[in-house]
């Protein structure tokens, strides 16, 4: 790497990362960790949304049905890039269906909202792998697991369990291709460079911004990048 610049990832604990060249930040980009404090959510270093709208509560925004102490939870990896308009419907979302009527009348009965809520069956929880990135509202639906490096379109509606690195799109989401070969990827999930100290990802920034696993894989090996 050039050694004319210095690469340096920006403070995990900041809100608004993204910093304009007048050195103003970006009031719309914010590292989620830093912006959600929800008992049943997690959110990785570096993880950051976009949302031009300013939401007053951003775990609301992108999990409007998952309450606090709610049954299942929401697991964001570090590194991913989500973008405006992404839900996250976690199984909190569904009514009764074993009934006449699917109609929640409990949710409306101060007295028996609490039972309602327990007769619910378990949904799984929602988890989201590292350095993933959701496009513009996309709806990722209960029980939803994307691997790691996972792409979804815009707009794409998420089922189920997406493999590492592959890239999803439609409604139902279905995989339309894979961004590395299966030998690449299991050398990339064993490196997992998301999990390196910032000074080492800092340093070969350079190979991790470009498409060359064996490379990476080569400078992984240098010791003195330790």
């Amino acid at each position: 790497m050039p050694d004319d610049k210095r690469v340096t990832l920006p403070d995990p604990r900041s809100r608004n990362p993204l910093v304009f060249p007048g050195g103003t930040h970006d009031p719309a980009t914010v590292f989620l960790s830093e912006v959600i404090d929800h008992p049943n959510i997690d959110v990785g270093d570096w993880t950051y949304y976009n949302d031009r709208s300013l939401p007053d509560d951003y775990a609301e925004t992108l999990a409007p049905y998952l309450y606090p102490g709610a049954p299942e939870r929401l697991n964001i990896g570090r590194f991913c890039q989500i973008a405006q308009g992404v839900q996250f419907i976690t199984a909190t979302a569904n009514h009764p269906m074993a009934g006449i009527s699917t109609y929640p009348f409990a949710v409306f009965d101060r007295d028996r909202i609490g039972g309602y809520r327990d007769s619910l069956p378990r949904g799984r929880d929602t988890k989201i792998g590292h350095d993933c990135w959701i496009g513009r509202e996309a709806m990722l639906m209960p029980g939803a697991e994307l691997g790691c490096g996972v792409i979804v379109a815009a707009r794409a509606v998420v089922r189920g369990k997406i493999p590492d690195f592959a890239v999803v799109a439609g409604n139902p989401a279905r995989v339309i291709r894979m961004r590395f070969e299966p030998p690449e990827i299991s050398k990339l999930l064993e490196i997992a460079w998301w999990y390196w100290t910032p000074e080492k990802i800092a340093k070969i920034l350079h190979l991790i911004e470009q498409g060359d696993v064996a490379a990476l894989t080569r400078c992984n090996e240098d010791r003195a990048l330790e």
